[in-house]
C-alpha cells in the first residue's frame, strides 16, 4: 500500500510541474508573441538630408502620408542634415507630433541646428557612432548669430517644448539654442557656460537622455523598436525632387544665370541667330523650374521672370530711351534673387554669372560687330556717284566771275553767268535788271553778288 500512496504522490508532483510549465509558457511566451503582434507591420524609412527647407517640407509631407495610406508600423527619419530653415523645421516639427505612427530618428551623421529639433520630436532617438546633435543658435543668411532676443527665445522656446514633450531635460534643449545661458551637465561631467554652444557626441546624448539607442544600421533601429526587417520602405526622392536638387546647386545655379544673361542679351544686342536667345530662356526656366519644384519660389518670380523679358524685348521696338530696358532688368533680377534659398548665396552666383555674361557679350559683340543692333542708330551709308548719288558741285570756284542781271535784285532774283542762270543775293542792295554784276563769294548753295562795270 505505501508503494502505491508513494508512486501516486510521484504522479502528482509530476502534474504539478506540468502545470507550473504550461503556466510559465502562459505568462512569458504568449505575452511575448502578443507583443510581437503589435509591433506588426511595415516600416517606412524617410530620409532627412541636404539643406533644410520648403522642398524637404513637402519631401516629409508626402512621406507621412504614404505611410499612413500604406499602413504602416513605424515610420524612420535617417537623419544627416547641416540644419537650415527653422520655420520650415517648426512645420516639419509639427508633422511628426501629429503623426498617428510612431517615429523614430536615427542620426546617422549630424542632426545640427534645425535639424536637432526635428529629432527632438520623434518618439525615439537613435544615434549611429560618431554621429552628434546640437549646436541649434539661430545664424542669418551668411552665418552670422542672431541678437534679436524675441526669435532667440521664441526658437529656445520651440526647442524646450519639443525636449518636454518626450521626457528629456528642456535646459539641455535650450543650450543648444541659446548661447548666453549656462547648463549644467554632470552625467557627462560638463558645464555650458555662456558664449558656448552644446553639442552633443552620441556617447554624450546617450548619458543625458538624449540618445535611447546607439545603433550602427538602421536595420538595427528596426530590429530594436521590435519589427521585422522584411517589410521596410525607403522612400526615394522623385525624379523631378532629384533634378530639382540637382538645380539648385550653387554651381549649377551660377551656370544658369551665366547661360541665361549671356543669351538673352546677345540675342538682344546682336539679333538674328535665336540659339543664343533660346538657350538663354531655357537657362532662366531651369532655373526657376529647380528653386519652385525645391520650394524656394513661387509663382510671383514665373510673372516677374516674364514681365523682365518681355519690357527688355520691347526696348528693341518701343523708343523709351533705355527706361523700359532697365525696369525689365530690374524685374529680372529681383525675380531671380526673390526665387532663391539664400540673398547671399544667390548675391554670388548672380555676380560671378554677371561677369562672366559680360566678357561673353563683349566677345560676341566684337566678332558680329557688323550685326549688332547699333549699326540702326548709325548712318553707315556713303553718298557716293557709283552708288548713284549725285553731289553738289562746290561752288566756291564762282568767286570772281562776272554777269548781268537779268530780273531787279530785291535783294535776290535771277542772274546770268556764262549763259547759265542761276539765283542769286545781293549785298544788301538794290540792283536793276540789265545791270553787270560780280560774284564776291558762295555760302553754300547761295551766290552773293555786287554791281559792277566790268562787262
Amino acid at each position: 500500500m505505501e508503494k502505491i500512496r508513494f508512486k501516486g504522490r510521484r504522479f502528482w508532483l509530476m502534474m504539478l510541474a506540468l502545470t507550473w510549465a504550461f503556466l510559465s509558457v502562459g505568462l512569458f511566451i504568449i505575452p511575448g508573441k502578443s507583443e510581437a503582434a503589435a509591433n506588426s507591420g511595415s516600416v517606412y524609412v524617410i530620409p532627412v538630408e541636404h539643406q533644410i527647407e520648403r522642398g524637404l517640407t513637402s519631401f516629409m509631407e508626402r512621406g507621412f502620408k504614404e505611410a499612413e495610406e500604406m499602413g504602416a508600423g513605424l515610420i524612420v527619419m535617417e537623419i544627416n542634415t547641416p540644419g537650415g530653415r527653422v520655420d520650415q523645421a517648426e512645420e516639419i516639427g509639427q508633422l511628426i507630433r501629429n503623426s498617428k505612427i510612431p517615429t523614430v530618428a536615427y542620426i546617422r551623421g549630424n542632426a545640427a541646428s534645425a535639424g536637432s529639433y526635428i529629432s527632438l520630436n520623434a518618439d525615439k532617438i537613435a544615434m549611429a557612432q560618431g554621429s552628434m546633435i546640437g549646436a541649434a543658435s539661430m545664424v542669418d543668411g551668411s552665418g552670422n548669430p542672431i541678437e534679436d532676443a524675441k526669435l532667440v527665445a521664441w526658437w529656445k522656446s520651440k526647442m524646450n517644448s519639443a525636449a518636454k514633450a518626450n521626457g528629456r531635460d528642456p535646459k539641455i534643449a535650450e543650450g543648444m539654442a541659446d548661447m548666453k545661458i549656462e547648463v549644467e551637465m554632470p552625467e557627462i561631467g560638463k558645464t555650458k557656460r555662456a558664449g558656448e554652444i552644446i553639442a552633443l557626441s552620441h556617447d554624450e546624448a546617450l548619458k543625458v537622455g538624449y540618445a535611447d539607442k546607439i545603433a550602427d544600421s538602421t536595420n538595427e533601429v528596426i530590429e530594436w523598436m521590435g519589427y521585422s526587417t522584411n517589410d521596410v520602405f525607403h522612400m526615394e526622392r522623385t525624379f523631378t525632387e532629384k533634378l530639382a536638387t540637382f538645380l539648385t546647386h550653387p554651381g549649377v545655379m551660377t551656370l544658369l544665370l551665366f547661360v541665361g544673361i549671356a543669351g538673352v542679351v546677345i540675342e538682344l544686342i546682336v539679333p538674328g541667330f535665336g540659339v543664343p536667345g533660346i538657350l538663354g530662356i531655357i537657362g532662366f526656366v531651369l532655373y526657376f523650374f529647380g528653386n519652385y519644384v525645391a520650394g524656394f519660389a513661387g509663382m510671383e518670380t514665373w510673372l516677374l521672370f516674364i514681365i523682365g523679358i518681355a519690357l527688355m524685348a520691347m526696348e528693341l521696338f518701343v523708343p523709351s530711351f533705355g527706361i523700359l530696358g532697365i525696369l525689365g532688368s530690374i524685374s529680372l533680377i529681383f525675380g531671380v534673387v526673390r526665387a532663391a534659398y539664400s540673398t547671399a548665396h544667390v548675391a554670388w552666383s548672380l555676380g560671378i554669372a554677371f561677369v562672366c555674361a559680360v566678357v561673353a557679350i563683349v566677345v560676341v559683340a566684337l566678332i558680329f560687330k557688323e550685326r549688332g543692333i547699333w549699326n540702326k542708330f548709325i548712318l553707315s551709308e556713303s553718298l557716293t556717284k557709283d552708288k548713284g548719288y549725285i553731289p553738289i558741285e562746290d561752288r566756291d570756284t564762282l568767286v570772281g566771275l562776272t554777269g548781268r542781271s537779268i530780273t531787279p535784285l530785291r535783294p535776290s532774283g535771277t542772274a546770268e553767268f556764262g549763259g547759265q542762270r542761276m539765283d542769286v543775293v545781293t549785298v544788301g542792295g538794290f540792283i536793276d535788271s540789265g545791270r553787270f554784276i560780280r560774284i564776291v563769294k558762295t555760302d553754300g548753295t547761295r551766290i552773293v553778288v555786287e554791281e559792277t562795270e566790268e562787262t
